[in-house]
């Protein structure tokens, strides 16, 4: 623990402030649009919080002190987890990364971190480093995997002054800010030298320490020094990505930008009102039903329908989508969910060279759809259309040819500078998920 501490103190002080300016270096940059190409992640919300199957968020939605909280530990003992299985899941569902939680705002570490004994190797029956065993499996099968690590704490009695959230868990009125980020930096200092190379860093809860301030939104009532722990981990690993969840414009040294429930440019969920889209490679994450961890009451499903043309339409706003599970205490995933995944597998084996290492298409997003593009190839996604003839804008270059990419059947092609007029041999069924049509510029 010592030596740790002192690897991480010099770290610091040899790379404070270097995030200013930031620029990416070649293997950043590479790993950035490797990231764009890869469009599709499995997110994973798992915890001790499962053992209570009410969400990520039950310590604070109930106001469990941290006394009682700690209790949890000693009954989580996921006998069922299966790295091999999770992975295979992911891949046959046709994703490239996936995102797990190694710290949520509970404060409960999923590995075997040093820094503290609040972990599941320490803590629980199970004794063993769930992300160990996650991080060598995905390395078997060529995934890369992502940690998901949360700025907020509730259990961390050094996180104070608190923020919006957390509020009557038992901590004690007082604490060192400056030493919770220590705290924080040993953590991922942890994580990125034990678990081989990591795709990124997904940070989540910056949110909590924010003033409130409608004309200055970036604004915190702490100091979190983005720059000197981004500048530890461009150090520790240069081609991890670094997002945060934080809804405001990217701050310097991040590599991606993300939107939580909602595409670029949207804002139905209230989060997305000061997210200006950036140049950075985009993503957007939602869930399979309502909740991000194990809710055992939540059976809004959402359909492989639906989650195919969100998908698409992700890749249509030029961004990734991250999808989410929520597995259970045991470690196993739902049924439903597995279903499901598999299901999109199977449509994007068929449909894949649409999305993968494509970026959003010279048609911009319409009720009816989105359009994706690739070297000289358009891919029109029509998503809620029954007519054979469907107009599109103009647009540059001369269509060389058309045809629906599910059977090759030509669609004809009336193109002018008022715009493009497909007319297709059959009109799109009803119900159909996407009907493609493939344009050669």
């Amino acid at each position: 623990m010592r030596i740790l501490s002192l690897l991480l103190f010099s770290l610091l002080l040899s790379s404070a402030g270097a995030q200013t300016g930031y620029q990416p270096t070649a293997d950043n940059v590479a790993a950035r649009k490797a990231f764009q190409d890869d469009k599709f992640g499995l997110f994973i919300h798992w915890g001790v919080y499962s053992l209570l199957s009410s969400g990520e968020w039950v310590m604070n939605d109930r106001q469990i002190p941290v006394a009682d909280y700690e209790k949890l530990p000693a009954f989580f003992n996921p006998i069922a987890f299966d790295a091999k299985a999770w992975v295979s899941m992911a891949k046959n569902a046709g994703m490239k990364y996936i995102t797990i939680t190694s710290k949520h705002h509970d404060g409960f570490a999923m590995y075997d971190s040093k820094v503290s004994d609040y972990d599941i190797v320490d803590r629980t029956p199970y004794k063993k480093d769930v992300l160990k065993a996650l991080a060598d499996e995905c390395r078997a099968q060529g995934i890369k995997l992502f940690f998901y690590h949360s700025h907020l704490d509730w259990h961390n009695p050094d996180y104070y002054p608190r923020g919006r959230t957390g509020q009557n868990l038992g901590r004690p009125d007082s604490g060192d800010f400056n030493k919770y980020l220590a705290y924080m930096d040993t953590q991922l200092t942890e994580l990125l030298t034990n678990y081989g190379p990591i795709g990124g860093i997904w940070f989540d809860g910056w949110w909590d320490q924010q003033v409130g301030d409608k004309t200055d939104p970036r604004k915190t009532k702490l100091d979190w020094h983005l720059d000197r722990t981004y500048s530890l981990i461009h150090k520790l690993q240069p081609a991890t990505l670094i997002g945060n969840n934080h809804h405001v414009a990217p701050f310097p040294g991040e590599d991606f930008q993300m939107f939580e429930k909602d595409l670029p440019g949207q804002n139905q969920t209230g989060f997305s009102e000061n997210s200006e889209i950036s140049k950075l490679p985009l993503e957007t994450c939602e869930t399979m039903n309502g909740a991000w961890g194990f809710n055992i009451n939540d059976r809004k499903y959402k359909s492989t329908k639906d989650l195919v043309q969100y998908l698409v339409k992700a890749a249509g706003h030029n961004a990734n989508f991250l999808l989410n599970v929520g597995p259970m205490p045991d470690g196993r995933i739902q049924p439903e969910f597995v279903k499901t995944l598999g299901e999109m597998g199977q449509w994007m084996q068929q449909n894949g060279e649409t999305i993968y290492g494509t970026r959003g298409g010279p048609v911009a997003a319409r009720d009816w759809g989105v359009s994706t593009a690739k070297g000289n190839k358009v891919y029109v996604h029509i998503l809620d259309w029954q007519d054979r003839q469907l107009s599109l804008p103009a647009m540059t270059g001369k269509i060389k040819s058309a045809r629906l990419f599910a059977d090759k059947r030509p669609v004809k092609v009336s193109q002018s500078a008022e715009g493009v007029v497909l007319t297709m041999p059959v009109a799109p069924a009803a119900g159909a998920i996407d009907t493609i049509v493939e344009l050669e510029l």
